[in-house]
């Protein structure tokens, strides 16, 4: 079935599919059709009646309104029985939220919304209990009432379940058909065709036609009637009917056109990027486990710092002095910044995920998704480094002017961005979280070395310096010190030199220049662009889904 919906990833495929006589065009496809997946992937921090919102927005035509897509998602609520769970939280599988259930029918309705003419079911009451594959079979059913093709994947059926379908595509092991056709009422043409063949069993009444069905054409029961049913399926008339209905389908009706859209989206970017960043706010504001977590960890630095180097901005008099305000530039970016690397990834590789199948049922551009993704953040990570910035600039004591404190956040917010950036950025080249995390582990050790604080860079053999260069962290410091005590022109005393400016100490033994600064800005501005680029390209091309 993934390969009729063109949902295959890996393997060799070999064949033709058409659609109403015309060859299969996976992208016009994908806005006709529905894959309901078996694992139920939706997005854990938003309610039902936005994850359905957010479906219905990116699929309906630009032609449907907003009144008549919210009147479209009430119907389709109420056809799932969806209503009273309208504003829960999704959750994650097997956590919290929506039980596996309705989690089905939340699966089922956000395909529904997007009002495809067929929709594909994989496996649709796998891992449910009677009552719950009853329920979730009801709504199946009643999709099919509304019109609409529903192709379904399912093992072991019980007898009401299998009796819900009109039509049966039995395979055995080795993808060769034994049966396609009709059911019939009571699964009668199913039972009829197989008790014509000689030797077969009678079915007992009673019994569970699927069981039955089963049971006979196992490859045991094969060998022991000497029997091959895919080489009678093969030799019966029903094959030869079928072959016949095949023909006429896979000529194109006279007159007709091949369906075409115009664009490969439904919508256009602006609106693929407002639905993206919409849905990512919702997630955003309803995850309080990140962001609280987030906050507070900004708080606890913020004050931790500032008491440790309680108004040590105002001491220069010293060389020790100078670098013990360093010391409390180094410490506020690495502390925070590492964590803010690390905690992003979680988040993302479950957005990743729900990413994977939205990109298939063409919802939207990956681009789109990715600039949603770093702008939810960007909006976040301004506002957690505008609190520490404002805690730390103040307790440390640097010397208050506009201009220091406006720099002193550009700095803080640029470096705590392109750490985000660059947890999102791993994230999107490797499979997982814990590969990621590893990778991070280690570029984050050669960034901290190189920072210019455990090694000044006056201090670093030439041929090692481009590392220097190389690694944001010392591009954050040289512009937050620079910024702060640049044009300082105070004497600071320094061993064995005497007497010198604050600023002329900074151009002799760091190496900072506040002339500098404008270099400096753009060099983080290239490293946040460098990142998202980098964190685009690996999600829209490297997909490490595998089916």
């Amino acid at each position: 079935m993934d390969v009729l919906a063109g949902r295959k990833t890996g393997g060799y495929i070999d064949g033709s599919i058409n659609i109403s006589g015309y060859p299969k065009n996976q992208r016009t496809f994908a806005r006709i059709s529905g894959y309901c997946e078996q694992n139920d992937i939706h997005s854990p921090r938003i309610t039902v009646y936005e994850s359905l919102l957010h479906s219905a927005w990116l699929r309906l035509p630009k032609s449907v309104n907003k009144q008549d897509r919210t009147m479209f998602i009430e119907e389709v609520i109420e056809l799932v029985e969806l209503s009273p769970l309208r504003n829960s939280i999704v959750g994650l599988p097997g956590s919290n939220g929506l039980s596996t259930e309705q989690r089905k029918r939340l699966t089922i309705a956000v395909e529904l919304v997007a009002n495809p003419s067929i929709i594909f079911m994989d496996e649709p009451t796998s891992g449910l209990d009677a009552r719950a594959a009853a329920i979730v079979i009801r709504t199946v059913r009643n999709t099919v009432d509304t019109g609409r093709t529903v192709v379904c994947t399912i093992h072991q059926p019980s007898i009401d379940i299998f009796e819900s379908f009109d039509e049966l595509l039995l395979m055995k092991r080795g993808g060769h058909v034994i049966y396609a056709g009709s059911l019939g009422c009571n699964s009668q043409k199913l039972i009829e065709y197989f008790e014509a063949v000689q030797m077969v069993p009678k079915i007992q009444e009673g019994t569970n036609p699927a069981t039955w069905m089963l049971d006979i054409s196992s490859t045991a029961v094969e060998s022991q009637l000497n029997v091959d049913f895919a080489k009678l399926y093969y030799l019966s008339k029903l094959y030869k009917k079928n072959q016949e209905l095949i023909k006429e389908l896979s000529t194109p009706t006279p007159g007709s056109k091949d369906l075409y859209f115009p664009t490969q989206y439904a919508q256009d970017f602006l609106t693929q990027y407002r639905a993206c960043f919409m849905k990512l706010h919702r997630s955003y504001w309803q995850n309080p486990s990140y962001n609280v977590t987030r906050f507070f960890l900004t708080t606890v630095f913020g004050v931790l710092f500032g008491i440790i180097f309680w108004n040590k901005g105002q001491q220069t008099a010293t060389q020790q002095d100078v670098f013990n305000l360093l010391g409390a530039t180094y410490s506020a970016i690495m502390f925070l910044g590492g964590s803010t690397c690390s905690a992003v990834m979680p988040i993302v590789s479950i957005e990743r995920t729900i990413l994977y199948r939205e990109r298939a049922a063409g919802m939207y551009s990956e681009v789109a998704f990715a600039i949603a993704q770093v702008s939810i953040e960007a909006v976040y990570v301004a506002v957690q480094t505008f609190f520490y910035c404002t805690i730390l600039f103040f307790m440390i004591g640097f010397p208050w002017h506009l201009g220091n404190f406006l720099w002193y956040y550009f700095f803080m917010s640029m470096s705590f961005l392109y750490f985000t950036l660059y947890g999102m950025m791993l994230l999107a080249l490797t499979p997982g979280y814990q590969i990621a995390t590893i990778a991070m582990s280690f570029f984050l050790a050669t960034w901290n070395l190189f920072s210019g604080f455990l090694i000044l860079r006056t201090e670093i053999p030439i041929w090692w310096r481009w590392y220097y260069w190389a690694s944001p962290m010392a591009w954050t410091i040289y512009g937050l010190f620079a910024s702060q005590l640049g044009n300082v022109e105070s004497l600071v005393e320094v061993a064995g030199h005497g007497s010198m400016p604050v600023k002329q100490f900074l151009k002799q033994s760091f190496g900072f220049d506040y002339e500098f600064l404008g270099i400096v800005a753009a060099a983080h501005v290239c490293f946040v662009l460098f990142f998202l680029f980098v964190f685009a390209y690996g999600i829209k091309f490297l997909n490490f889904q595998r089916r």
